[in-house]
């Protein structure tokens, strides 16, 4: 029976849909080559695994946690009849980060296999977290020039036995987003190649043992957004060029051995949310007023700098801060109300352990988001302005103690709710109460009170006498 023109027309629609989806589903599959070399990275982290036993199909179909694939495609001439798809391995994670991302795990024999920097060509992140932990395992000093041209994340967190010096490990990265190497045993100072990376947006090498100055320019690297250097051994003094990186959102150099004066330039960092630059060597030129113009800030921790100087009056532009840290800073003077006034959203203030005199501002009572206050180690007086309910809220983060002069009303409720140093505090004095008497002991006892008593005398002489 012949068909009829629109039944061949659907035949020929179905037709053509079915071969579609037939060649659609014909993925590619991983090369043996770059399958055999994911099994040896494997081997190399955890030897105790059969990896090809449990993982024995291609590893972009059915991979392990942390192994993972992208879809290519390949152009050998302008036609698109001439266009084919590759598959190949762009992210390799290892080390437990949670019970919902089971990274295959390391042990204490895990070592570096320098197949990763020769075999995944397409590798945008290579992510190692608390894998050498025993065996010492070298940083690498011999990286292909041709290894790193689509990396965007190298991350190792948590390994102290990665051990060696920083440029050792910094390649031609030219589309390297995330440069985060913290808490292992690198050392040495930060290569000049660095600076170069200009597409960089993180920069993370905390927790390491580098040393030495600002040796790689910051003029390039306009993309940054966090630039953390804390608990090293840098030292000198902070480039000015620092306040041109103004997409900074995170600038943390603390706990290294930095000097000299904290530049005015970051005041150009408008974008700026945390700032930690606590613990240095920053010298005697008080607490910078460039701090009032940064008026996105959330954090500032300047503690254990001999800043000097008084509390300046900066606090008005800077309401959403949260937390101060003004620790062992060598501060004098008074505590200015306007921290109160302005600062409504504090949650942590630290000014323990300075110089600081005169009463604790009243408005600091009334702080509705405050979990700490440290006030210790002062020559504060006067009383408290704390509540009981104050004191039961903050309660052990409410840190008095040091300051002899402080003192609390009878009328505060002790007990448990004076809790922390609140309690430990002496009862204010009563307040005097004088006698409503004409002449008080102390007016007769003075010359000038008795001239003003013989002036009164004589002035009631005069009334009854013209009465």
């Amino acid at each position: 029976m012949a068909l009829s023109s629109s039944s061949m027309c659907t035949l020929v629609f179905f037709t053509t849909l079915l071969s579609f989806l037939a060649v659609s589903n014909q993925q590619p599959f991983l090369s043996s080559l770059e399958q055999d070399a994911v099994y040896q990275v494997l081997d190399s982290v955890n030897p105790t695994i059969h990896w090809r036993s449990l993982f024995p199909d291609d590893l972009c179909s059915s991979p392990p946690h942390g192994v993972v694939c992208d879809y290519f495609t390949i152009s050998t001439n302008d036609t698109v009849s001439s266009q084919t798809e590759t598959v190949h391995i762009t992210e390799l994670s290892f080390g437990y980060v949670s019970d919902y991302s089971p990274n295959p795990p390391c042990n204490a024999n895990s070592t570096l296999n320098p197949l990763i920097f020769t075999s995944f060509k397409h590798l945008r992140k290579l992510f190692f977290y608390k894998c050498f932990t025993e065996k010492q395992v070298p940083v690498p000093d011999n990286i292909p020039a041709s290894f790193g041209s689509s990396l965007e994340e190298l991350v190792f967190i948590d390994n102290p036995s990665f051990v060696g010096p920083l440029g050792g490990i910094i390649g031609s990265f030219t589309n390297l987003r995330r440069l985060v190497l913290t808490g292992n045993g690198v050392y040495g100072g930060i290569p000049d190649k660095v600076g170069d990376l200009v597409g960089l947006e993180e920069i993370t090498l905390s927790r390491n043992k580098l040393s030495g100055g600002f040796s790689f320019s910051l003029d390039k690297l306009m993309k940054l957004r966090i630039l953390d250097l804390s608990q090293n051994q840098f030292d000198g003094n902070v480039p000015e060029e620092m306040g041109n990186l103004t997409n900074l959102l995170k600038l943390d150099l603390s706990s290294n051995v930095y000097s000299g004066k904290i530049p005015e330039s970051l005041g150009h960092l408008k974008s700026l949310e945390f700032m930690d630059l606590s613990f240095n060597r920053f010298g005697n030129f008080g607490v910078p007023t460039f701090l009032a113009e940064m008026d996105k800030l959330r954090e500032v921790y300047l503690s254990g700098n001999f800043l000097g100087g008084e509390i300046p009056e900066i606090w008005e532009s800077l309401g959403g801060i949260v937390g101060i840290g003004l620790s062992g800073t060598g501060l004098v003077g008074k505590i200015p109300a306007s921290m109160g006034i302005h600062l409504k959203k504090l949650s942590y203030l630290s000014l323990d352990n300075n110089k600081l005199q005169g009463n604790v501002p009243e408005e600091f009572g009334v702080l509705e988001f405050v979990g700490e206050i440290n006030l210790e180690n002062n020559n504060l007086s006067g009383r408290v302005p704390f509540s009981a309910k104050f004191s039961t809220k903050v309660g052990e983060k409410l840190k008095l103690k040091g300051n002899p002069d402080l003192c609390i009303d009878e009328k505060f409720s002790l007990g448990k709710n004076a809790s922390g140093s609140i309690g430990q505090l002496k009862l204010c004095k009563k307040p005097d109460n004088p006698k409503a008497a004409m002449f008080s002991d102390a007016t007769a006892a003075s010359p000038s009170g008795l001239v003003v008593a013989s002036h009164m005398l004589m002035f009631l002489g005069f009334l009854v006498f013209f009465a």
